[in-house]
């Protein structure tokens, strides 16, 4: 199946009430082994790359490979840019083919913020590619960068941001953090602010150390979008540990990939199972 829009990706979503896993990758193997889990759990799903990870190959392979490997599918997926920092990221995501992006301005000053994203999705809507931004900074480590800002979203500028902006969804400061250094302290009393005044679908970032029922229960305040990173690449990376640890002269590097391909789809497998526990796969 093409990839699709993450706008009619939420449709599919809401029409069935389920969330939608967004799961970070860095290589081919990493897309096949969450594209293999979706398509087992029968849920759509999200690949997204941010642009540290995008060095290792660029945006036209990424774009290329994941669009390819899609036709085998009959599962619907979007490709969408994680963290863009910068216009530039944004450009060359949707030129290379992404159909959703983000535009990450959390960091900057309320005006700042809305600027940013207002010309990434004057950009991105011109080629039909949906955009996510950010309200409220995030703590953590989100892969070579570290933020110690920890701004919960103010459910009085939401409504505000999300009409200025023209964002289709956007990504909220509960009490979580990205990577896996610290425990997360998930406010689901503020949530329930924002989803009170949101226009848009909300994103949930740090999925990786939130317990899944904290997970399930944030359904119910609008959000639909849950991103996953350090446990996918915990797992392959632990995966290609263990048979080194196995036979320190192992060369057959295809096998190694493959267990590491095949560590990252269990992972993504249960926790899209988990966070829609009580559903049926729609696909």
């Amino acid at each position: 199946m093409p990839l699709i829009n993450m706008g009619d990706l939420i449709k599919i979503a809401k029409k069935n009430d389920i969330m939608l896993p967004a799961y970070n990758t860095t290589d081919v193997e990493m897309t096949l082994g969450i594209m293999d889990a979706f398509d087992r759990a029968g849920m759509p799903g999200i690949i997204q790359i941010a642009p540290t990870n995008v060095k290792v190959t660029g945006y036209d392979f990424i774009a290329e490979t994941t669009r390819m490997a899609a036709e085998n599918y009959v599962t619907p997926f979007a490709l969408h840019l994680d963290h863009g920092k910068a216009l530039e990221d944004v450009r060359q995501a949707v030129l290379a083919g992404f159909t959703s992006v983000m535009i990450d301005g959390a960091a900057l000053p309320f005006e700042e913020n809305i600027r940013l994203s207002r010309e990434a999705v004057d950009f991105a809507h011109c080629y039909g590619v949906s955009v996510e931004a950010e309200l409220g900074a995030i703590r953590g480590k989100e892969d070579d960068h570290v933020s110690e800002a920890d701004s919960h979203t103010d459910p009085s500028q939401v409504a505000e941001f999300c009409e200025r902006t023209g964002c289709d969804t956007l990504a909220v400061s509960i009490g979580n953090v990205h990577g896996l250094e610290e425990r997360p302290k998930i406010d689901l009393s503020h949530l329930a602010k924002i989803a009170e005044v949101a226009p848009v679908p909300l994103v949930l970032h740090g999925g990786s150390g939130i317990p899944d029922e904290t997970i399930r229960a944030m359904r119910r305040y609008g959000m639909i979008k849950v991103n996953i990173a350090s446990d996918l690449r915990r797992a392959f990376i632990r995966a290609i540990a263990l048979r080194y640890e196995t036979n320190h002269n192992e060369a057959n590097l295809a096998s190694v990939l493959l267990d590491a391909r095949h560590a990252v789809t269990e992972v993504a497998y249960q926790k899209t199972m988990a966070m829609n526990a009580s559903e049926m796969p729609v696909v």
